[in-house]
């Protein structure tokens, strides 16, 4: 197996469908109550560091990382513990979670001030206690992403402010009214990390953001890159904006380069300044049922239904409501589920926008190979999978799909390739077994 794929993707041309671009950023007022995972990110869960009936404050941890790869969880509310329960997480697990309670008066946990931070050792230290994960989708703990085991060789920093799929724009008005703390963000981890060069890549299709970050750059070494409107732009592929290339298996780091969301970088700034942890999250409200779709900034643990209800609430029925875009996105299965660390949006859509397309046979035209930006053969992996062949999907290199989406979007066939491979990636972790 070659150690590079191929990566002259075409991608995909989606729809635009960014009309929450020119709506500023609400704040939400309290919720009746927040419900915080203790699972939300990627590594071990957090452990409860609270008990029922606890009074807890802004910024209190209310679960402890469970280990290296992991995060704290913090309260945006001062409050009271109503219980420690369990809750279905957007991929079926089940999770504990902590509920709170606010009392209304919003009370700071007196253990609240900024870091010091003085090399890069308090650097990491200092995101690692802020909670702070990939605020892009992944929710990869940052202190780690951060902490390369070649750090020597890091001399890239690229900002990834694609947002390339319909509808999310919270990372657009990220850039239009968190200017200053994308750049004071960016300066902290190229100090610290001593990483001599960024990039923030934007897409085309938001040249107010770009005018804004140009004219806002006032330090050596940071550029902006404009990239092509096409899908997909992120999941750290950074060849658009470097021309290198990551080796499978490998990371951006493997080639010099570490891959931060524009809303994670704008965080650690604010952090540096107030020490306030990661407790709140904006995120977008669009679909054709939403009455009045909104960007809003809004405590981690809010119920979705009341989000939605400070929208305005929907016009119709759901068919479909998504934790993030519609083509990466994840089923919300209950409008009680809590907001996440990691949610770039919520969208709700109509049954008839949500029906799935009827499939009809494979027409072997090769646009899914074409669209897909890891170069993988889709058709193939979805042939291997129904045919049981473990060997075959491993060769096919099926465990890299990074579920985009694209291969289903571009299928004149309307085949549902994407979440044929999804299975079959969880049917190469249980040896065979679907």
């Amino acid at each position: 197996m070659s150690k590079f794929l191929k990566r002259s993707a075409q991608g995909a041309g989606v729809p635009h469908e960014k009309r929450t671009s020119n709506l500023e950023t609400v704040a939400m007022p309290l919720p009746s109550k927040i419900v915080l995972s203790m699972g939300q990110h990627i590594g071990a869960p957090a452990s409860p560091a609270v008990a029922k009936g606890d009074q807890v404050y802004v910024g209190t941890i209310v679960g402890k990382s469970g280990g290296f790869v992991s995060s704290d969880i913090h309260s945006g509310v001062s409050g009271t513990v109503s219980e420690i329960t369990t809750i279905t997480a957007p991929n079926g697990a089940t999770q504990t979670a902590v509920v709170i309670v606010p009392d209304g008066e919003q009370k700071v946990d007196p253990a609240i001030a900024p870091p010091e931070v003085t090399d890069y050792k308090s650097f990491v230290d200092a995101i690692r206690a802020s909670g702070l994960v990939g605020l892009g989708g992944a929710g990869f703990p940052t202190a780690v992403k951060l902490s390369p085991k070649n750090l020597d060789e890091i001399d890239t920093l690229l900002i990834n402010g694609a947002e390339c799929e319909p509808y999310i724009t919270s990372d657009n008005r990220c850039f239009l009214e968190d200017t200053h703390h994308v750049l004071g963000g960016i300066k902290a981890v190229m100090k610290y990390l001593n990483i001599p060069k960024c990039i923030i890549g934007i897409e085309g299709n938001k040249p107010e953001a770009i005018a804004k970050m140009k004219a806002a750059i006032d330090a050596p070494g940071i550029e902006v890159k404009q990239l092509l409107c096409r899908y997909p732009q992120g999941a750290e592929k950074v060849e658009n904006c470097t021309g290198r290339e990551v080796p499978f298996p490998g990371l951006p780091s493997d080639v010099g380069v570490i891959v931060m969301n524009v809303t994670s970088v704008a965080f650690v700034s604010k952090y540096l300044e107030t020490g306030m942890p990661l407790t709140t999250k904006r995120l977008t409200v669009d679909g054709d049922i939403v009455k009045e779709p909104k960007n809003v900034e809004v405590l981690i643990g809010t119920p979705i239904q009341e989000l939605l209800d400070f929208c305005g609430g929907l016009t119709a029925q759901p068919g479909k409501v998504l934790y993030g875009g519609p083509m990466m996105g994840t089923c919300v299965a209950d409008l009680s589920q809590p907001i996440l660390k990691n949610n770039n949006a919520v969208l709700a859509f109509s049954e008839k926008l949500a029906r799935l397309p009827k499939k009809t046979n494979c027409i072997h035209c090769g646009r899914c190979v074409n669209a897909c930006p890891l170069g993988l053969a889709a058709k193939d992996i979805v042939k291997a999978y129904d045919n049981g062949n473990v060997e075959l999907l491993q060769e096919l290199n099926a465990d890299l799909c990074m579920s985009c989406g694209t291969c289903s979007f571009v299928c004149p066939a309307k085949r549902p390739l994407a979440p044929s491979i999804a299975l079959a990636k969880i049917m190469m972790k249980n040896g065979g077994k679907k």
